[in-house]
């Protein structure tokens, strides 16, 4: 598959202080409005095989390119208010009161934050491979797996190395870390894949998705401490809306049995559904299934 296969629009929009970019696609104001959100190493890419069966359903899908990401400034801070507020800002800009939030990795930890904090912003919610903040802060500190796992979080935080690890060879780094965590590399082919090398090459984008690491660290990951700041501080709310957790359970980076557990205890209408034999990437690996998962869900949320 290539980007222009898609057939998406490409837009641009000044929120909270950075120009982003995104794709759209079935655009009519009247349709239910999904909004797409990648993980780390993406960008809009990762979607390719969500955006035209959204589309098809009857959606208009909007998929950013997240702040540090591509086509998106990559301009600070990186703290998880600030990035929460780009997305409130650009659903402004899209004049849309709420959306469905669709979202996987980096980008499900901050629609676990959205939902937390501007849960009106929301009407409803898919999580793929993406743990609440709260139950990944206790699990780093009560789970020596976990903490293991979770070794490229302290690399993140050295200087320099990082972003080289990434870019090297004019960005196999990206590549290696796509490829690497996929069980089934059907959909991780070296042309397919090659959006991804092009993005990390841009300027600055390499230390753009990697402060979010920083940013994080710096936050604290220490359990009781509220993952938000100034008026979020200690006000993390108990998301209310309809949400699905898609789990792909030969995630390398993130355990099903550390992670997982107790979000019921932060999301009141919950669903969740593993998914064997997948690797992290599972929205790339597994497209049939994560998209009849997804819209099934959809539907009969109503």
């Amino acid at each position: 598959m290539s980007p222009e296969e898609l057939q998406v629009r490409h837009a641009y929009a000044e929120v909270n202080g950075i120009r982003m970019h995104y794709v759209e696609k079935g655009d009519n104001a009247d349709r239910p409005l999904a909004l797409l959100l990648h993980g780390f190493p993406e960008m809009w890419w990762s979607w390719r095989y969500q955006i035209p069966a959204l589309a098809d359903a009857g959606y208009r899908v909007v998929v950013p390119d997240l702040r540090g990401y591509n086509e998106t400034d990559a301009k600070g801070p990186y703290d998880i208010d600030t990035l929460r507020d780009d997305v409130v800002a650009l659903l402004d800009h899209l004049r849309a009161p709420s959306a469905i939030i669709v979202a996987h990795d980096w980008g499900g930890v901050l629609a676990w934050h959205l939902a937390s904090t501007r849960q009106a912003r929301c009407s409803k919610l898919v999580i793929m491979n993406a743990p609440h903040p709260r139950v990944f802060q206790r699990a780093l500190w009560r789970s020596a797996k976990q903490l293991r796992r979770s070794w490229y979080v302290f690399f993140f935080q050295l200087p320099v190395l990082p972003e080289r690890a990434l870019t090297a060879q004019g960005g196999e780094g990206v590549v290696r870390v796509l490829r690497g965590m996929a069980v089934d590399k059907t959909h991780f082919g070296r042309a397919e894949l090659e959006p991804f090398v092009q993005a990390v090459r841009k300027p600055g984008r390499a230390t753009g998705m990697i402060n979010w690491y920083r940013a994080a660290v710096r936050a604290g990951f220490r359990p009781g401490r509220a993952v938000g700041s100034g008026e979020d501080r200690g006000s993390y709310g108990r998301v209310t809306v309809p949400t699905l957790i898609l789990w792909a359970m030969k995630d390398t980076a993130l355990g099903y049995d550390d992670i997982v557990p107790g979000t019921e205890r932060y999301a009141s209408r919950l669903e969740i559904q593993k998914i064997e034999g997948c690797g992290h990437f599972v929205q790339q690996e597994q497209p049939q299934d994560v998209n009849r998962r997804l819209l099934e869900f959809l539907e009969r949320q109503g």
